[in-house]
């Protein structure tokens, strides 16, 4: 468990920002990562007092604050409801309910980690997230950008109409994923993200009418993968190809 010489729920996002300057400050969500770490930090930055633990549906969108919970993902019927319960879904194999409980999609978001169900999931949707400095930015760029010491305020997941699946491969249940997948349809548009490859999500899109099979082979070649404990890189090529065919399938049956 790592120590801290000073917390302050902060009573505003300016707030936040300014103690977050400093390098041996640190914002917290869940904490349910960063607790098992070691270690001294200088502020611990709570943003629990700013009504970021939300789901606000408007007409063209959901917006998700920073503080969410997965759990809160996981149940909430309109996001279920408009993307075909893929946050159900995506989140469900997540250590327990617990963790899930008490894990924020903010910290999952900006951790932009490899093995991240959210990411990856968000990846496939048409999604942007706002920063307090940085305003509003693709989910795409975001991933791609280096860590700073901006803060993260929300997600917003446009409703466009397209219809999504998501799946994992995991050794055992409530591991990290092996190989994770999501697909989302809009028209004669796929969009195609893959993570834990072992590397963060990235997504691709792919346009025109073809087969299942000819739309995991041209995805799944488009990404790179590698090799660690969990599994090869020939396996997790080949396992992404498995799932975007399935997704594909079942996207099209249930059209």
């Amino acid at each position: 468990m790592f120590r801290a010489r000073e917390y302050v729920k902060v009573k505003s996002l300016e707030e936040a920002w300014s103690l977050n300057q400093k390098r041996s400050s640190v914002l917290v969500g869940g904490m349910m990562w960063l607790k098992m770490g070691n270690g001294q930090k200088g502020t611990v930055i709570d943003l629990s007092g700013l009504g970021l633990d939300e789901i606000e549906e408007t007409e063209d969108a959901f917006v998700i604050g920073c503080m969410c919970t997965l759990r809160q993902l996981e149940l909430h019927e309109g996001l279920n409801r408009e993307f075909d319960g893929v946050f159900r879904e995506c989140v469900r194999h997540i250590v327990g309910v617990q963790f899930r409980n008490g894990a924020t999609v903010g910290g999952s978001v900006f951790g932009r980690y490899g093995f991240s169900d959210v990411l990856t999931c968000l990846m496939a949707l048409d999604t942007e997230v706002e920063l307090y400095r940085g305003g509003r930015i693709p989910l795409e760029q975001f991933a791609d950008m280096p860590y700073d010491r901006d803060i993260l305020v929300r997600i917003r997941v446009r409703k466009d109409g397209r219809r999504a699946g998501y799946a994992s491969q995991r050794n055992t249940e409530t591991d990290f994923p092996v190989i994770a997948c999501a697909l989302a349809k809009k028209g004669d548009q796929w969009k195609v993200s893959v993570g834990a490859r072992p590397k963060r999500a990235q997504s691709v899109i792919i346009c025109g009418d073809m087969s299942p099979e000819k739309l995991a082979e041209e995805a799944a070649g488009q990404f790179s993968y590698g090799s660690n404990l969990r599994g090869s890189e020939e396996y997790r090529r080949h396992l992404a190809q498995v799932y975007i065919r399935r997704l594909a399938k079942q996207l099209e049956k249930e059209a």
